[in-house]
């Protein structure tokens, strides 16, 4: 008794060292949390407030809440419905999820499983262009396209998702393409395979968390975009959501607050439950993506 005694009073002694240090943790961790989901938190409560109440208010929640703002919806800002900006950023975005599979992959494979001059070289200066900042590019980009006569059209938001401008997706999928073993693509050949049927048949299939990773991340950019939109679109019945909720503060001088925050969450929904949809991938394609084949 006396030895049990003795082994249990130096685990209770350690549990009791052990508790201040994990009660801190857990009580940081909880104001961390608190800070994080704050603004998460007030955009909902603003959203059940009126336009005049939400500007200088500390109250998270109204004593008096209204659902005006998110009924007032369905009429539509300046006479253009809410759907018709819904529509245009979900063409953009499964547009641009389209073409960034397409055309990524289709790079990808070139610089993963084929042997060319310069391929090196042509991959060195495709990651280098991750260092140019977005708005050196900005201007040149309008005066082409606007002497291609291309402004006011989603061409601009979408032609380079078609000849495989972003390249942190193409070397997302050339670092997963390269895991793969090499034996699968010389079973192919043997097989009287092409580089067509290994891409289409073998890499695809295979890749598909990484396919899955760049789809989400993709339409998550895509849909809330605002810098593209608003500088290659003019009329408003082109708008994307991004740009109509600006119409909620622009519109007759007046600032409407709580139509914008109530639209801002209805906004949030689509992305939501793409990522919700396709999470399980995501999570694949990061616990995969460093394996070695």
């Amino acid at each position: 008794m006396s030895a049990q005694a003795t082994d249990a009073t130096p685990r209770a002694g350690g549990l009791r060292h052990k508790l201040p240090g994990s009660l801190a943790w857990h009580i940081g961790s909880l104001l961390v949390l608190a800070v994080i989901l704050y603004p998460v938190i007030w955009v909902i409560g603003g959203s059940f407030k009126k336009s005049e109440d939400i500007v200088g208010s500390l109250d998270l929640f109204p004593g008096d809440p209204i659902i005006s703002n998110y009924t007032s919806l369905a009429d539509g800002i300046a006479d253009i419905s809410i759907s018709t900006f819904f529509y245009n950023s979900l063409f953009l975005a499964v547009g641009s999820v389209i073409g960034i599979l397409a055309s990524c992959s289709l790079t990808a494979y070139a610089f993963a499983r084929i042997r060319f001059a310069g391929r090196n070289l042509l991959f060195t200066l495709m990651i280098g262009t991750l260092l140019l900042p977005y708005h050196v590019l900005l201007i040149p980009q309008y005066v082409l396209f606007r002497n291609m006569e291309m402004i006011n059209t989603y061409t601009p938001l979408l032609l380079g998702k078609y000849l495989a401008t972003e390249a942190f997706f193409v070397f997302l999928m050339v670092q997963f393409m390269r895991n793969m073993p090499k034996e699968l693509d010389e079973a192919a050949r043997l097989d009287g395979c092409g580089h067509v049927r290994i891409y289409w048949s073998i890499m695809l299939p295979l890749c598909r968390p990484a396919l899955i990773t760049s789809a989400i991340f993709t339409f998550i950019n895509s849909w809330n975009d605002f810098m593209g939109p608003l500088i290659y679109l003019n009329e408003p019945d082109k708008y994307t959501v991004s740009l109509g909720l600006k119409m909620f503060v622009d519109q007759d001088a007046v600032a409407n607050y709580g139509g914008m925050i109530a639209m801002s969450l209805v906004a949030l929904l689509p992305v939501l439950a793409f990522f919700l949809a396709f999470q399980r991938y995501l999570i694949d394609g990061m616990a995969t993506s460093g394996l070695k084949g």
